[in-house]
């Protein structure tokens, strides 16, 4: 008998770790979640290594997947390849969908990243030759915002209703006759060498290790331009209430994002929400 009692005893016992495990092994809804997310490397990649800790407790497993271009995380999310996406504003985004046919929409804005325009063959902006060059993103929605930036720091003038559709074509006063060199983003920070100055999009501008302080011009960092440029959380349509993706919001905009955000970046990146 007592041998007995003692063969149910360590039953129960096993029986009882088992269901332990089982229920660490479940999300808030009751079974494991795991999300793939699409990302540039910086900081959107970074960012999101904090969150997955967060979603580590509540049992979410985060699976990132970096992309060096602004194209195929869009055509993996769209594709369902991967629950959602992290790298883009959403100008870029409208104009995405528009020009492919794509259904993706935002489900959160999680930080801003003001363009800064950096110093290549001439260090400052006094010494800009007559016929000076000046890379510029050549993808439509981040060129009109670069074009904004050598607005403001009065190199061009636009025409008024330019806005945030603007191109050279929008141009209206050039006093020295800077000539508007049009690159893919990503190669921006490359061409540095090979121009007197370049807008640089904040991700690229992280990656190559190049400081906002140290630009010679810096985006305004006004309401409007952070509601029109703020970096999203994309997913595509009809997956907006998917099981993870309210929690991934949340921990995206929580407190100890916005902590290594600030500490991390010190003002190439400002988060939001």
């Amino acid at each position: 008998m007592k041998k007995l009692l003692s063969i149910l005893t360590a039953a129960a016992l096993a029986l009882s770790l088992a269901a332990c495990g089982a229920a660490a092994d479940t999300g808030a809804g009751g079974e494991a979640i795991t999300l793939k997310v699409a990302a540039s490397p910086a900081p959107h990649a970074e960012i999101l290594e904090v969150a997955k800790e967060v979603l580590a407790r509540q049992n979410i497993t985060l699976d990132i997947i970096t992309f060096d271009d602004y194209v195929q995380p869009n055509t993996v999310t769209e594709d369902e390849e991967v629950n959602a996406n992290y790298f883009q504003h959403g100008q870029y985004l409208a104009d995405f969908n528009a020009n492919n046919g794509t259904h993706l929409v935002s489900v959160a804005a999680i930080h801003y990243e003001p363009f800064g325009l950096y110093a290549g063959k001439t260090a400052t902006l006094d010494a800009l030759a007559d016929g000076a060059r000046i890379a510029v993103p050549n993808d439509p929605s981040n060129e009109a915002r670069a074009l904004q930036v050598l607005a403001g720091a009065g190199l061009i003038t636009l025409k008024a209703d330019a806005g945030a559709t603007a191109t050279v074509n929008d141009i209206e006063e050039n006093p020295k006759n800077i000539e508007v060199v049009e690159i893919e983003a990503a190669q921006l920070p490359r061409t540095l060498a090979d121009v007197d100055m370049a807008v640089i999009n904040g991700n690229y501008a992280i990656e190559a290790g190049l400081s906002i302080a140290d630009a010679v011009a810096v985006e305004e960092a006004t309401d409007t331009v952070k509601d029109n440029y703020a970096n999203l959380l994309v997913v595509k349509e009809g997956h907006e209430n998917d099981p993870g993706i309210a929690e991934l919001i949340a921990a995206l905009q929580g407190d100890e994002v916005h902590q290594f955000i600030e500490e991390k970046y010190a003002g190439a990146v400002i988060g939001i929400g």
